[in-house]
């Protein structure tokens, strides 16, 4: 699923014209924020009590290309784990100009009670509503444990 397209500006590059780190990682995050607004239909603004939310605790970025100011990049994702408590995400960023995976992200994400600052269990409800985003490649474990 494309959840966000983006341009690697010149002033979000470092001093060799390349896009850095901190803005790569800006934009897994606003794909972020998109990715979990279609899967469960939940942003910060809709979450008016405020009583849980997704924590990320785990990030990990693979840079495979390089992305020069001026490149075009669409982020796309997908499921492909469900937890007890927790759900992983894939991210992948493609520069389209150039036709190749740029850099990807895995995260873990663990549904969170804001005020007890506790994790919860998956809701069945929302196991089913990743279930639905699961990148069909994974494996069949991806829904257990």
């Amino acid at each position: 699923m494309i959840v966000n397209k983006t341009v690697a500006h010149p002033w979000l590059c470092d001093v060799l014209g390349h896009l850095t780190t901190r803005h790569y990682v800006a934009m897994f995050d606003d794909a972020s924020y998109h990715f979990l607004f279609n899967v469960f239909g939940w942003s910060g603004a809709t979450d008016d009590a405020g009583e849980r939310g997704w924590v990320d605790v785990r990030h990990v970025i693979e840079y495979l290309a390089e992305v020069a100011a001026g490149d075009v990049l669409e982020i796309r994702a997908s499921m492909v784990k469900i937890g007890t408590k927790s759900v992983t995400a894939r991210y992948q960023m493609f520069n389209l100009g150039r036709d190749e995976l740029a850099a990807t992200l895995e995260c873990i994400y663990v549904l969170f009670d804001m005020n007890t600052r506790q994790s919860l269990a998956l809701t069945d409800q929302l196991r089913q509503m990743v279930a639905e985003h699961l990148d069909p490649l994974e494996d069949q474990e991806a829904t257990q444990g």
